[in-house]
């Protein structure tokens, strides 16, 4: 490939409106062009980089059995109204409708679809187990579209779907997928991590989520650095508190606390550590006759420790919160605890309401409250002594890094990742709602025991950006480059050896098999080492006709700090040593 004949249109600056790194960088670099909110073009550029995306995971799946095909991005709403979905998902599906009033959906993922193509052509338990995937269009009608392919409302995705006849098939196809994504994280040449995830309303626990590694992740991966344990932050489970809770040794006393109404400020007032006091979060549950119809509200108190943060995933697990929970409102909240947020506590309440425990708050001693009175908090307060029992302990909050490891293998560490696949096992939630079924052994229907795997195609370009650049542009690893090795001859317009030199390597490498690009535009050196350094290509050759005179050409990854000489005679085995290792 010549640089001439290809569409190479890099900017000095990025638009106002690019947020993060990736934005900007595959901005400048012409990657992507904007098109409108969260929907782009895949300039000749990007679209290298997606393509050698998508034939890694092409050909992992592949490898790994499953078969690909093509599902619709428009599709008819009847499905989606079989699972429910259509009404549920709200305003992120996009509804449209046809000339005929018709209600379509633009789609977002393809379960109903698979499904459907699943109870047709899959009717006995001979034709199993079988996964089907591929890679198309989606959209997701995010309220809030932003850094540019991290958060897009049009995207490309891999989603896979595996049937299976029974629980020990599905979960050995959940695990074939989980390899097979190692493999093609593995090929990314990035750094990523593969962490439990929380699988959520749909139940079961095979959840996986796989994160590249990135300082400007917006999620938190917790894991132990001395063993193999690593979840997301919603999944990541605190241990229980060593030890027995200690004895009272403080009386319980009414503290004035003047205009301190969080936990931080009261510790701060008072000298004492945030971890000796307790906050208070208020929820609402609303009860509800056999016909649906809201009969009372049942309000609920959390305590957790003042430095401890609410987990909602861990809260909507615990027994009367797991159909769903609301933060109580104003009114609720003074007409059971007297006073407004700030100053709540356990104490002294108008109306009972049910309290849940943090596991490390049941042990605690001697702690600090709201006194359900404007500008003061209760010191000394004590289980048994001062209130009875909680009603309920639980493992409430986000972990901290330094808490100890579930696994008992040392602490845990923190780090933030930028999710770029989900393997997750599904059940029967889609072939029950659906009733897709297959004849099985006994002759009996049963329905598909279900699995879906996803890849973030146009996402992952963004995360390795986000993992790998400097203050020059983008560093791609080899696997993922739009050009492996591109040639820059300096003055090859007016020197016929450079020229000469350039495409014999140039057809040298290409017939090799090496994704290579010679950059044959003329541009003044300066300005073509700013476009590669931008663009990012992994490894550079610059010719020159001094360098040529003296049998020497200069190598550079795009990592290292200064060049290399290398003779003419050896560039092409040198690259070749280079692309190798």
């Amino acid at each position: 490939m010549k640089a001439s004949q290809f569409f190479i249109s890099t900017l000095k600056e990025a638009p106002a409106d690019a947020e993060v790194v990736s934005h900007r960088l595959m901005m400048r670099a012409g990657l992507i062009k904007r098109l409108g909110a969260g929907i782009y073009t895949y300039m000749p550029m990007g679209l290298r980089v997606i393509r050698k995306v998508e034939a890694i995971v092409r050909e992992e799946m592949n490898r790994a059995g499953a078969v690909e095909c093509t599902m619709p991005v428009v599709q008819p709403a009847e499905l989606w109204e079989e699972t429910g979905r259509f009404d549920k998902m709200g305003p992120e599906l996009l509804r449209i409708q046809d000339r005929h009033g018709r209600d379509f959906i633009v789609q977002p993922t393809s379960e109903e679809v698979v499904t459907d193509i699943a109870r047709q052509e899959l009717r006995s338990y001979k034709q199993l187990p079988k996964n089907l995937y591929q890679i198309q269009t989606k959209f997701r009608d995010e309220r809030r579209p932003r850094f540019g392919l991290m958060r897009g409302r049009e995207f490309i995705m891999k989603d896979a779907y595996s049937f299976d006849r029974d629980q020990a098939g599905a979960q050995a196809s959940y695990q074939a997928m989980a390899q097979a994504y190692r493999r093609i994280f593995d090929r990314f040449g990035l750094k990523y991590r593969a962490v439990a995830a929380d699988s959520g309303a749909i139940g079961g626990d095979l959840s996986e989520e796989f994160q590249v590694i990135a300082a400007t992740g917006e999620d938190a991966i917790v894991y132990c650095p001395t063993s193999d344990y690593a979840a997301n932050m919603e999944k990541a489970e605190s241990a229980p508190p060593a030890g027995p809770r200690p004895a009272a040794s403080q009386p319980r006393t009414l503290t004035p606390t003047p205009g301190k109404a969080t936990c931080a400020d009261v510790a701060e007032l008072l000298g004492v550590p945030l971890a000796t006091t307790v906050k208070s979060l208020v929820l609402a549950t609303d009860e509800l006759n056999e016909a649906g119809e809201p009969t009372g509200v049942q309000v609920w108190l959390l305590l957790l420790r003042g430095d401890h943060d609410m987990n909602e995933i861990k809260v909507s697990k615990v027994p009367g919160l797991d159909k769903g929970f609301r933060f109580a409102s104003v009114a609720e909240i003074e007409e059971h605890f007297g006073a407004k947020p700030g100053y709540l506590g356990p104490l002294d309440l108008k109306k009972p309401v049910r309290i849940v425990a943090d596991r490390e708050v049941a042990v605690m001693a001697d702690w600090i409250c709201g006194a359900n009175k404007e500008d003061h908090h209760i010191t000394g307060v004590n289980w048994g002594r001062d209130l009875p029992e909680p009603d309920a302990v639980a493992d409430l909050r986000n972990v901290v890094a330094g808490d100890p490891s579930p696994d008992g293998q040392g602490e845990l560490a923190i780090e933030r990742g930028i999710e770029v696949g989900h393997v997750f096992y599904l059940g029967t939630k889609y072939s029950r709602a659906m009733n897709a079924t297959f004849l099985n052994e006994d002759g009996k229907p049963a329905h598909f025991e279900m699995g879906c795997y996803g890849i973030g195609v146009t996402r992952l370009p963004a995360a390795a950006i986000e993992q790998n650049h400097d203050e020059r542009g983008i560093i791609w690893p080899d696997a993922i480059a739009p050009f492996t090795v591109v040639l820059c001859p300096i003055g090859m317009d007016r020197s016929a050896a450079v020229k000469e030199a350039a495409e014999k390597l140039h057809d040298e490498l290409q017939a090799a098999g090496v994704d290579v690009l010679l950059d044959d535009r003329g541009e003044r050196p300066g300005a073509m080492f700013a476009d590669w350094e931008l663009i990012g290509v992994p490894h550079r050759v610059v010719l020159s006709e001094r360098g040529l005179k003296e049998g020497q050409v200069e190598y550079q990854h795009r990592r290292a700090i200064s060049a290399t000489q290398v003779p003419v005679a050896d560039i092409f085995s040198f690259v070749k040593e280079q692309l190798a290792a």
